[in-house]
């Protein structure tokens, strides 16, 4: 899912660069098609995460993009349910930085 909404961000022409603003990883993700900027941002986010810590970037992916329950996610990945919303509770701050323009070189 994640794949098929940065495509249809791509192809309607968005700049990378062009976010304007902070927008909650919720409501990037439900609002794509309409904001293809701040999904190509989140995609950028993601994949530098991925680049520091995979299963924190995999959460984020199986949450927001493929709608699994924290249970659900936690299961996929092999973990307990409290080391999924530690990482979960951690992604997502990682990520928040990262599209406020904070510093990449911190880890997760």
């Amino acid at each position: 899912m994640r794949q098929i909404l940065v495509d249809y961000a791509r192809k309607h022409g968005a700049s990378k660069r062009a976010a304007t603003g902070l927008v909650p990883l919720e409501e990037a993700v439900l609002a794509a098609p309409e904001r293809p900027a701040e999904l190509l941002a989140l995609d950028e986010a993601l994949t530098r995460l991925s680049e520091v810590d995979r299963r924190k970037s995999r959460i984020l992916e199986l949450r927001y993009f493929a709608g699994m329950s924290e249970a659900e996610a936690a299961h996929v990945l092999g973990i307990s349910k409290a080391t999924a919303r530690r990482d979960m509770r951690m992604a997502e701050a990682w990520v928040r930085r990262e599209l406020s323009g904070g510093s990449q070189e911190a880890a997760p």
